[in-house]
């Protein structure tokens, strides 16, 4: 017999993974530090995962599922956890995707972010601060972190727009408006637009998807407004360049010059395991916009952005593999992790090698070969 949807979910806090799977055939699974694990439960039935779906789901969220073979939703678990979830249809069976959000949010030393880094980009008066990375990485939590430093720290008015909500904000210093998608209002462009009419301060757009919502961002960025918004990049570079060809090939000038002058800052983040304890940590490229940066983003030159990266440390930036270096130094992460994410594991190897951290004949084999057991060792 299933286990009741309730104890699957306490199981999930407890135990604190990231996600919870439901799927005919199946036992229920969970997404812990070291992979999908199989819950203490006999396989699904059909019935099985219909029960869970109708427990959770809204009346309205189960005609959209049957309408269109999905739906997306957040609810609150009792008053210790809220969960993002995706119900949707897989060879004629329903099946589901929870992610387990906290109700705490981190402190941004908790995250790995430099606070006076921080504190310096969010008392800017206007411009788009981005948070970049694939998904699951991470950015909803870095960025509900950032609101709730604005909202316990200074008068605002903050707009969210997100689909669909998931950290809630209760307002502090600040008032904070949380819009959801198909439920407030039908889009994040018309939002945004709509939005410029209720005083706000600052917007937190969920997701820059297309050319309209990234063309409303900048526009309310130009206006005097900070915009927070994420984009599934990687990397300063990718970004700006995803958001200018997004546009038609005639527009594309007019808008490296619009971005230029409205981003504040570019953070991309990964997930990554971790070796010193169970869990995961994250792994940033920053990239603060100074006057070089912007005329490299006006001069179709992003590809110099990451040299101004490596030279900007003074003012908190740092690349992906300056700090995916500093997790290694620190025993946080394995070196194999370096290997698979650093953007030039070239570099890396010789940098570590002349550190003294890893040995000069592991250092001298070609990216992309296998670590051995021999290997392993040679990783001080």
């Amino acid at each position: 017999m299933a286990k009741p949807i309730e104890e699957l979910l306490e199981m999930i806090v407890r135990e604190n993974a990231a996600d919870l799977h439901i799927n005919v055939g199946l036992p229920p699974m969970m997404r812990q530090h070291e992979g999908l694990v199989k819950m203490d439960s006999e396989p699904l039935t059909p019935e099985d995962t219909v029960n869970y779906m109708k427990a959770i789901t809204s009346r309205e969220h189960q005609e959209e599922l049957q309408r269109v073979g999905g739906t997306d939703f957040g609810f609150a678990f009792k008053d210790i956890a809220r969960f993002r979830v995706s119900v949707f249809k897989e060879r004629g069976h329903i099946a589901m995707a929870l992610r387990l959000i906290p109700y705490k949010f981190l402190t941004f030393e908790q995250l790995g972010l430099e606070e006076r880094t921080m504190k310096y980009l969010l008392t800017r008066p206007r411009g788009l601060l981005l948070v970049t990375g694939p998904t699951g990485s991470g950015k909803t939590t870095t960025l509900a972190s950032m609101i709730d430093y604005m909202n316990a720290n200074m008068d605002r008015h903050i707009i969210t727009i997100e689909d669909p909500i998931e950290y809630y904000h209760f307002h502090k210093r600040s008032i904070v408006t949380q819009r959801e998608l198909g439920v407030d209002v039908p889009s994040f462009a018309e939002a945004l637009r709509r939005g410029l009419r209720q005083d706000p301060d600052v917007f937190l757009v969920g997701e820059l998807r297309d050319l309209e919502t990234i063309e409303a961002a900048i526009t309310a960025a130009e206006t005097g407004h900070v915009v927070f918004g994420t984009l599934h990049t990687t990397g300063s570079t990718r970004t700006i360049d995803r958001m200018v060809n997004v546009f038609p090939v005639a527009q594309q000038e007019q808008i490296r010059v619009m971005l230029s002058v409205s981003i504040l800052a570019i953070i991309s983040q990964l997930l990554l395991n971790r070796v010193d304890k169970p869990g995961r940590i994250a792994a940033f490229e920053i990239m603060i916009v100074t006057p070089s940066i912007q005329n490299l983003i006006r001069e179709r030159k992003t590809y110099r952005i990451l040299s101004d990266i490596q030279t900007g440390m003074k003012m908190g930036m740092i690349t992906l593999d300056a700090y995916l270096m500093r997790l290694f130094r620190e025993g946080k992460i394995s070196f194999e992790t370096v290997m698979i994410y650093s953007q030039d594991p070239e570099q890396v190897k010789l940098q570590l090698a002349a550190e003294g951290l890893i040995d000069e004949k592991l250092a001298s084999k070609k990216y992309g070969e296998s670590l051995d057991i021999e290997d392993e060792q040679k990783v001080k």
